[in-house]
């Protein structure tokens, strides 16, 4: 069995580095005295925030001043202007940030953020923390103050917590494609609250990390305890979040998002922009499980994937074990129970989204809308598996055909999706016929849609069934039982006061 798992590891990828080297075998990555202070303890020594920037000048002014609104303002704001070619830096610095220009970065976000780390962690001490949050983002006004709780406060005996999450929603939300995605975001918010916090990826969008956290990651890069890099990030993630999320929980490190940290992101307005965000957004996290191997911490991972590629493969399962049996025996006619699990299946799209307001529920209510919102993610889920088989060449958007070679590449493209598509449904439809003529189709057409149906009961309790072996760190704490109002997150509008960050404490 043991040689089974290890070819299972190999053959997925490096299984990083014996769960780096069992959570680096010191004391390093436990509970120092450091973390064991009192609750009242407001949170780490100095907070400096840092915001990537592309071309932000539109929307980088209503972030720093969110920064200077909040209850515990940070004591440095650094905009890292990432070959900007208009007014994000003037803004920035009309606003009291510091500017930070790259310099030659052709490694996107996560080689920004090394730049600046790089000259920013040899001079910050331990007790430190480092907001990183994008340049599209808004924080509700104690994002910092419970973040800061959060990361300093933690338990004798549970692992150090590396870094604080923010819980996303969609602002502002206008259309009906904004509202789809704030309902996809309303519903994970309510999943996290279930958890007891406990994250899955430490957003991008607001995350607060300890210092000692991410000179960690970066020296056991250097080790080769995780993926190669040459800083806090692997460049070679399209996820860097997720990435470095997967590096802090494989040191040992705990990654938490309380209720009360609630940021405001900018949604996708058209359905291209949307695909090659979640285009990107999946790719990245295959890629990163890919890099990852099979350990501990990425199994969970593994079958979350697995069973969502299962989700997108029934539809076409079922639809052709349905045929087949009309074709054979005629109409199965409606089954009350069909239609009762139906409904209870139903209810929970519902139910999930009830703090989103009476739009989300408007929205959720008619079941169609979210249904084929459903059928467009997979259909993004299913590119991205074929992208990251293939080897496709990554992209954050669709290249315009203006391009030299753009139309060129668009068809190769195409082709190679649409063949590899085919073979996966063929695959598909070929296996849901070989279980309809064994007698076994709607047998296993009912465990999925029964086993969905145990998981939507599950999702409208406050059972978490994992929630058994969570430790007492990752519950809330006293001051983080806020619950967001159902507009987007209590920021006032898209209005934040005119506060500079001039002569902050």
């Amino acid at each position: 069995m043991g040689n089974l798992l290890n070819r299972l590891r190999s053959g997925w990828g490096p299984a990083f580095a014996a769960e780096a080297q069992r959570r680096r075998e010191g004391p390093a990555f436990g509970p120092a005295e450091a973390n064991r202070l009192a609750p009242q303890d407001v949170g780490p020594g100095r907070i400096l925030a840092l915001v990537p920037a592309h071309n932000e000048e539109g929307l980088i002014a209503h972030t720093v001043r969110s920064l200077a609104a909040q209850s515990r303002p940070v004591r440095e704001v650094i905009v890292v202007a990432d070959r900007c070619t208009d007014g994000t830096a003037a803004v920035s610095a009309a606003e009291g940030a510091r500017v930070f220009e790259t310099v030659c970065n052709d490694e996107a976000k996560a080689g920004a953020l090394n730049q600046v780390l790089a000259d920013l962690l040899p001079t910050l001490s331990d007790n430190d923390a480092l907001l990183i949050m994008d340049a599209d983002t808004l924080l509700s006004p104690r994002f910092v103050a419970v973040a800061a709780r959060r990361l300093r406060y933690q338990e004798d005996d549970a692992p150090p917590i590396g870094g604080v999450g923010g819980i996303f929603y969609g602002h502002p939300v206008k259309g009906v494609i904004e509202h789809l995605q704030n309902n996809e975001y309303v519903r994970y918010a309510r999943e996290l609250q279930r958890r007891k916090g406990r994250a899955d990826v430490l957003t991008g969008t607001a995350s607060l990390f300890s210092v000692t956290a991410l000179r960690a990651v970066q020296q056991a890069r250097a080790d080769g305890l995780l993926p190669e890099g040459k800083g806090v990030y692997d460049v070679e993630a399209m996820t860097e979040d997720n990435e470095l999320t997967l590096a802090l929980k494989h040191l040992g490190y705990r990654c938490v998002s309380p209720r009360t940290c609630i940021v405001g992101t900018e949604v996708m307005p058209t359905w291209t922009r949307l695909f090659y965000q979640r285009l990107r957004w999946q790719r990245g996290a295959l890629e990163n499980l890919r890099a990852y191997g099979l350990t501990s911490t990425t199994a969970s991972y593994l079958v979350k994937q697995l069973l969502m590629h299962l989700s997108v493969a029934f539809l076409p399962f079922y639809l052709t074990v349905l045929l087949y049996t009309v074709l054979t025996r005629g109409f199965p006619g409606w089954l009350l129970w069909w239609i009762a699990i139906t409904g209870v299946a139903a209810l929970e799209r519902v139910w999930s989204v009830k703090r989103g307001g009476w739009r989300s529920l408007l929205l959720a209510a008619p079941l169609v809308p979210e249904i084929l919102y459903d059928l467009f993610l997979g259909a993004v889920y299913v590119k991205a598996l074929i992208d990251t088989l293939t080897g496709a060449r990554r992209t954050w958007e669709r290249a315009p055909p203006t391009v030299p070679g753009a139309q060129r590449h668009h068809r190769r493209e195409a082709l190679v999706v649409a063949v590899t598509a085919t073979g996966l449904l063929a695959l598909d439809i070929g296996t849901a016929l070989l279980c309809a003529v064994l007698g076994i189709g709607w047998d296993l057409v009912a465990v999925f849609v029964l086993g969905g149906v145990g998981a939507a009961v599950v999702r409208m309790s406050r059972f978490y069934p994992s929630g058994l072996f969570l430790t007492s760190g990752e519950e809330l704490h006293p001051g983080d039982d806020f619950v967001p109002p159902p507009d987007p997150p209590g920021f006032g509008g898209h209005t934040v006061p005119h506060t500079t960050l001039r002569n902050r404490p």
